[in-house]
């Protein structure tokens, strides 16, 4: 497992709130992030911020576009782009910040990965169509074992959560509920 790391990804105030009944769902995630940290496998906090005015969003970004015209801010230094405070980081996790849908793209995350020689990530977070897609998709090209924590992952549309974790995720990568994983401990 010391080429292993557990990604927790958008799991940041504004993103949370949008859930309902988010209680069950931390507590997954903060069991989760115990027993890695146990096991003394990283964490790493992916965080998706951009700076005030948005520069780093194009008018042709229909995803984020909408961030500066009402949507939620997700800007640095805003307490709702903060992680969940449930959830929050301790000194030795590592906190990456990305300006895109994937965890790798507009962030450090590869050289991150690349210094901890990691070969295997777990993926968790929010949205399931969103983050954990994008970022599996980029880390299946790039050639990581990967593992998806099913009930550790969230997308608003039940049939989307449902398709990705039986239909698509599994072409990439092995697709665990969270007490799964943790019986390798």
């Amino acid at each position: 497992m010391s080429k292993t790391c557990l990604l927790v990804m958008d799991l940041q105030n504004a993103i949370v709130s949008s859930m309902n009944n988010s209680t069950e769902f931390i507590g997954r995630i903060q069991s989760i992030i115990s027993i890695a940290r146990a096991a003394t496998i990283p964490i790493i906090y992916v965080v998706v911020k951009f700076r005030p005015q948005f520069p780093e969003v194009s008018s042709r970004n229909k995803a984020f576009n909408a961030l500066k015209t009402g949507g939620f801010s997700l800007q640095e230094g805003d307490s709702i782009a903060d992680i969940h405070i449930d959830l929050w980081p301790k000194p030795n996790d590592i906190i990456v910040t990305k300006r895109r849908v994937s965890a790798f793209s507009g962030s450090d995350l590869e050289i991150v990965l690349r210094s901890l020689d990691i070969e295997h990530l777990v993926l968790t977070g929010i949205s399931t169509s969103g983050v954990v897609l994008s970022t599996l998709r980029a880390a299946s090209d790039m050639d990581y074992k990967i593992t998806v924590l099913a009930d550790c992952c969230f997308d608003k549309d039940p049939e989307v959560q449902k398709v990705l974790m039986e239909k698509v995720f599994p072409l990439q990568a092995d697709v665990l509920f969270a007490n799964q994983w943790l019986e390798q401990f």
